[in-house]
């Protein structure tokens, strides 16, 4: 009687052994991200400076809050399936909350923070409770409709707390010494690459929670989620609170990277803005959201300039007037991911995959089908 090989035990084990490697991948970029502010590393169309330089690691760290932002944002939209359209309110009230409760309060920064995370993790549950008695496209309108309500009350400047269009500074005094001037650039940067962190560890552990996997049931079919004797409405509403919450703190973030406060974060353009960077890194994937926010905020600026630029101004008018704007160059970049990537930037390994795999043949390492 032949001996079967032990080629199917070795290729099981290395791919154990490939799969408990792929799971730890994310420490690599991480540890790039950490040591980025000590690098004077130029990277030539990608950043205008040195990757150290502080007008690069400041783009870089609104790429990270932004991509948190949007990993957020897709908790409520990939994993529940709720597609709000007010989710930049809860960013705008953890930004203006802060900045206000220094300015008028005169609270010290971390205080004021508390305040502001407060205020939109409490609004977010008011205004949840009451947009989730609907369901669909009503209550897409529905958080609309309180998100316009929110960005016209900031642009009215009610008693001149907002500072209407102008917004208003964060005082220099009342934030810590580390926190201020270009030189402490790299410490805000590390703020927002730790909001990134706790965001991603946040929304993961939310998934894989009890929670998590009713949250995949409401998504899949809300009916059959009650018939199983649970109440979806308290589920919709702690994600809506989390992801609130998530938002609030991202506001605060922002709030250190550009010194202010202005009624841009509190418009629908934001919201909307998220969503195009989940549907362009891939809903409801792990790590699409995160992607698809830090390439488009970086495409959002880096555009503006290539838009400005000295090759698109010498080009014939045909070609100048529509590439000298930033939002139809997105536009362009967002069509084509969309078409040529169905599934975003996430489904992009799965694509590539059956062109790096090897093919069956007498020396593979495919276990064998019998013994012979």
């Amino acid at each position: 009687m032949r001996t079967i090989p032990r080629t199917g035990e070795s290729f099981a084990e290395r791919s154990t052994g490939r799969s408990r490697a792929l799971r730890w991948w994310p420490i690599a970029p991480l540890i790039l991200f950490l040591v980025a502010p000590y690098s004077a590393l130029p990277v030539p169309g990608v950043l205008d400076g040195p990757l150290g330089g502080p007008g690069s690691l400041q783009l870089i760290a609104l790429c990270l809050v932004f991509g948190a932002l949007a990993t957020g944002y897709d908790l409520l939209l990939g994993r529940v399936g709720l597609l709000s359209f007010g989710h930049a309110l809860y960013f705008a009230v953890g930004l203006y909350g802060t900045d206000l409760a220094m300015l008028e309060l005169r609270l010290p920064f971390v205080p004021a923070a508390l305040c502001g995370v407060g205020a939109a993790v409490l609004l977010a549950l008011l205004l949840g409770s009451v947009s989730l008695r609907v369901t669909g496209i009503g209550f897409s309108m529905v958080t609309l409709a309180f998100a316009q309500a929110g960005s016209i009350l900031v642009q009215r400047n009610p008693g001149g707390i907002t500072g209407g269009e102008e917004g208003r500074a964060a005082p220099a005094a009342l934030l810590p010494s580390s926190l201020v001037g270009i030189v402490n650039t790299p410490n805000l940067y590390w703020i927002a690459l730790g909001y990134l962190v706790l965001t991603v560890a946040v929304v993961h552990w939310a998934v894989r929670s009890p929670a998590g996997r009713v949250w995949d049931g409401i998504r899949e079919n809300e009916r059959r989620v009650e018939v199983l004797g649970l109440r979806p409405y308290g589920f919709k509403l702690l994600a809506f609170v989390l992801t609130g919450a998530l938002a609030g703190i991202g506001g605060v973030v922002y709030l250190l990277l550009t010194g202010g406060a202005t009624p841009q974060a509190a418009g629908s353009d934001t919201t909307l803005s998220l969503l195009v960077m989940v549907v362009l890194g891939g809903s409801g994937s792990r790590w699409g959201p995160l992607l698809g926010g830090m390439l488009y905020t970086w495409a959002g600026y880096r555009l503006g300039d290539l838009a400005t630029s000295a090759a698109i101004a010498d080009l014939p008018a045909v070609l100048r007037v529509p590439l000298s704007q930033p939002l139809f160059l997105l536009g362009t970049l967002f069509v084509a991911v969309v078409y040529l990537l169905p599934g975003g930037l996430a489904g992009l390994p799965a694509r590539l995959r059956p062109s790096l795999r090897p093919s069956c043949g007498p020396n593979s390492d495919h276990p064998p089908t019998s013994a012979g």
